[in-house]
């Protein structure tokens, strides 16, 4: 079955080319004129959505902000604005890449194949590890549940997150800065010294039920990980 793209632009001639150029790759490809009627489209499912920003009605970080809890499918971003603040507003939103234009045809088939692939490989990745296991401690990520031998470790939900982040990377070393940016969002007020706090309650909690595993060690200069030796 081919991956069905949906082309959201205001600009006929360059949604026609894009239609065109994708179709030819073997893609399934729908197209809305603007806001209003792609969140019509979005009920058909997309595989991957090309957003243009600039849009009446409903421009497309608008759009993009009230269809991410919708779909999770990659959201890249194709716009005139070139400026920095745009780019990040549009990652940091929801967006998974935001490309210029003009832009490069043969470029952009590059960015929907990689980012459908790894769609694809984290539908995977999830399908497979709905649960995580370390000795006796169970992580269930779709219920968002900590426990120890069956009983529940009260957590946060942002504990839960940074829980979550490092389980999901065992052995991998991650700052506090990257830990923030990914729990918080680029966008959040506050600092990166929060996440010591967090750290410091998670492993109070854990080291209640199960004192003689260090799950989570610091790497002093660089942040946190999750220790493989856990396993």
């Amino acid at each position: 079955m081919s991956d069905k793209i949906l082309i959201v632009d205001d600009e006929a001639e360059i949604a026609a080319l894009l239609e065109q150029a994708l179709t030819m790759e073997g893609y399934e490809v729908m197209t809305a004129a603007d806001g209003r009627e792609a969140l019509e489209r979005i009920h058909d499912r997309p595989d991957l959505i090309i957003l243009d920003v600039m849009m009446p009605h409903v421009n497309g970080f608008e759009l993009c902000q009230m269809i991410r809890e919708e779909v999770g499918c990659p959201i890249l971003f194709v716009s005139a604005r070139q400026a920095e603040a745009d780019r990040i507003q549009g990652l940091s939103i929801g967006g998974d890449d935001y490309i210029t234009k003009p832009f490069s045809i043969r470029e952009l088939k590059a960015r929907v194949a990689a980012h459908l692939r790894g769609s694809r490989r984290a539908a995977g990745q999830q399908a497979e590890r709905s649960t995580l296991r370390y000795g006796l401690l169970h992580i269930d990520l779709k219920g968002r549940s900590v426990a120890y031998k069956q009983t529940e470790i009260p957590l946060t939900a942002k504990e839960f997150d940074i829980i979550e982040l490092l389980a999901l990377h065992p052995g991998q070393v991650f700052s506090k800065e990257q830990i923030y940016d990914k729990v918080w969002g680029l966008e959040a007020m506050g600092d990166a010294s929060t996440v010591t706090e967090h750290v410091k309650k998670i492993r109070a909690k854990l080291t209640g039920t199960d004192p003689d595993t260090p799950y989570i060690t610091t790497v002093w200069g660089v942040g946190y990980k999750w220790e493989k030796s856990a396993l």
